[in-house]
């Protein structure tokens, strides 16, 4: 009986060891399972941007059909992050039509981003943007973990999934917590919970003490007493320049409740007069001037943001966008604002603006117009006209206020002669305000603010009416004949008409081939809208054979190298018949060159010629009338094509 006993109690003892050790396996294997959660790949739509996306790497699942070309793609193999994530991929050979998964790794941007077609997908050039994405196999990486939500720059996400919705920014509920990581809501310098900031050194206790005394002035300018008490010398800054930093470190904190006015959403940058011919009251003069400004645009992310320039021998940067969001700290940082002194070159000012004021990491929002305004005392000592056109055809909008201008024996001494009305681009007076004395500025502030605010009239940038050289290349083929060549003219005429021509705005020129080719008039021929539609009345008809792709290829050689830097390229061509040479190869050219090409055919003309002169995608750029008579018809949709490819493509 006792050996029975022993034998039940020795299984019993088994059978609880047995289940023990079972236990424990099941909870290692419970615990790599919890230790190692399954990865959930984030699906998007086909319109959402990279740069939409906050996260550095991320992989993403694509749908199907996104290769429309409705998804705007920006460059080859590296790719400008306002794209489509998976029009890129598609375009890159990573995924077909029928969707997929991509990985996405976030890179530097890139000086320029070259078109190409490939895939089904038309991919557009771009001449410079701040952020590039790479797209590869949607496999993780060993090590790198990857998202399973993302995180979007805005409060709605695009994505599928109402869990992957992420907030842009959240204001602190406590004081002492942190906002969420936003590139643009990143305030750099601040250095507590508190919010406790860095300032900048005060001036030295001489600053403006200087005794009153007869001072050499910078060539071309003179000496005028307002009351002043400065002293300048040959070659140096102002006794009282004090310390003046590249770019101001010192932020303040985001008041929650200052969000600006929302009716005047500008990105803007004012760039003053930091000359030692100014002389310290005028350049105080000149800060009153711009805290009264900065006190009624109503400062706020919601509203205007505002960074200051001051110019002397060379350009620097005191605050950019996003250093103050409020009209008080702006006006507390415009008053500690000390002078530099040197020369006027103010555009060397504006050219420093152009390439390094407005960019994504010093605060420029993208969607909000931006706007520089120039304060000058005098004139210039160095060429602003060139300058300007560069910074309005990159996207800004140049205003100058210029205070007691050259009086007539001075005139000599102006390097370019009325330079406020070649900087802006029209001379209505909207873009430029001419104060006669330092002491009324004060009565500028309420006409600027209006200005700079009415958002529907910033069109000194550049738009679809105002930014081209636009060459014609016009068929002068026997078959046309001397009406009908009228009647292409006329329709020339019409285009032209709508264009806002000058030697800064748009530029029209004109080729006209038969065997041969001949220009009628270059780019730089005439810059008036009258004598370009007087010049395209006097262009005389040729006659002869058609050969299209050698007019194609001489517009590029004779016509389009005298384009400008940074101008869009169109050619619009129009022919009545099929060419007697191969039309491939130029027009390949055309568009590797980023011409865009528009091809209208009349009568005879070649519907499959015509498809492959004009710019991808053809059904945009191609068109055709059975008749002469019908071309007058075409005019509201060419423009209207022109004027939606111009805003298709996005602007930095």
């Amino acid at each position: 009986m006792g050996i029975v006993v022993l034998t039940m109690k020795a299984a019993v003892i088994e059978m609880f060891l047995v289940l023990l050790v079972t236990g424990i396996h099941s909870n290692k294997e419970m615990a790599k399972k919890i230790k190692r959660p399954k990865f959930t790949v984030p699906q998007i739509n086909c319109d959402v941007k990279a740069g939409k996306i906050i996260n550095p790497e991320f992989i993403v699942k694509c749908p199907a059909g996104c290769q429309d070309p409705k998804y705007h793609v920006y460059g080859t193999n590296v790719y400008a992050s306002s794209s489509s994530v998976c029009a890129a991929a598609v375009h890159s050979g990573v995924l077909d039509n029928s969707g997929g998964k991509v990985l996405v790794q976030k890179v530097a941007g890139q000086s320029g981003y070259r078109e190409s077609y490939s895939n089904g997908v038309q991919s557009l050039s771009l001449p410079r943007w701040r952020e590039s994405f790479v797209v590869s196999e949607g496999k993780p990486q060993k090590g790198v973990t990857y998202p399973s939500a993302l995180t979007y720059s805005s409060a709605k996400s695009p994505a599928a999934k109402a869990d992957e919705t992420t907030k842009a920014y959240q204001k602190p509920s406590v004081p002492g917590t942190t906002a969420q990581p936003v590139t643009l809501m990143q305030v750099p310098g601040t250095t507590s919970a508190e919010g406790t900031h860095t300032t900048l050194p005060k001036p030295s206790p001489s600053a403006g003490s200087a005794t009153s005394s007869p001072r050499p002035q910078p060539v071309g300018h003179r000496s005028r007493e307002l009351g002043d008490t400065d002293m300048w010398k040959p070659g140096s800054v102002l006794l009282d320049a004090g310390f003046v930093p590249n770019e101001e470190t010192s932020t303040q904190p985001l008041d929650p409740a200052s969000q600006g006015d929302p009716n005047c959403k500008v990105d803007l940058a004012f760039l003053i007069d930091g000359s030692a011919s100014i002389g310290s009251r005028r350049f105080r003069i000149q800060k009153q001037f711009l805290a009264d400004v900065v006190q009624a645009l109503d400062i706020g992310l919601a509203g205007p943001l505002v960074g200051v320039v001051q110019y002397g021998d060379n350009p620097a940067t005191q605050f950019n966008l996003k250093t103050h969001m409020s009209s008080r700290d702006l006006k507390a940082a415009i008053e500690k604002i000390t002078q530099r002194g040197g020369l006027s070159n103010v555009g060397r000012a504006i050219s420093f603006v152009t390439k390094n004021f407005f960019s994504k990491a010093n605060g420029n929002r993208g969607g909000a117009p931006n706007v520089a305004v120039v304060l000058v005392d005098g004139w210039p000592t160095d060429k602003v006209e060139e300058a300007s056109r560069l910074a309005r055809e990159s996207g800004i909008n140049v205003f100058f206020i210029t205070m007691e201008g050259a009086v007539e024996h001075e005139k000599p001494y102006v390097m370019e002669p009325n330079f406020a009305s070649k900087a802006v681009c029209r001379t209505n007076g909207f873009y430029s305000i001419s104060v006669p004395s330092w002491f009324s500025l004060h009565k500028s502030v309420q006409p600027l603010v209006k200005r700079v605010c009415d958002t529907d009239r910033l069109a000194c940038s550049k738009t679809c009416f105002n930014s081209a050289d636009v060459g014609f290349v016009i068929d002068g083929s026997s078959s046309v004949g001397t009406g009908n060549f009228r009647t292409v003219l006329q329709f020339v005429a019409n285009l032209s008409r709508e264009f806002e021509i000058s030697d800064t705005d748009t530029r029209i020129g004109a080729v006209q081939y038969t065997y041969e080719q001949r220009l009628e008039f270059g780019f730089d021929t005439y810059s008036t809208k009258p004598d370009i539609l007087n010049a395209i009345k006097r262009v005389g008809y040729w006659s002869g054979g058609t050969s299209t792709g050698a007019a194609i290829n001489y517009a590029l050689e004779q016509l389009f190298k005298e384009s400008k830097p940074n101008k869009r390229k169109l050619m619009i061509l129009i022919t009545d018949g099929k060419s007697y040479d191969d039309i491939r190869i130029p027009a390949m050219a055309a568009h590797h060159k980023g011409v865009i090409t528009y091809a209208v055919g009349i009568a005879w003309a070649a519907q499959d010629e015509l498809d492959v002169i004009a710019t991808h995608p053809a059904k945009d750029h191609a068109f055709f009338v059975d008749e002469f008579d019908n071309l007058y018809k075409l005019v509201p949709k060419v423009i209207q094509n022109i004027c939606t490819e111009f805003n298709s493509r996005p602007r930095n």
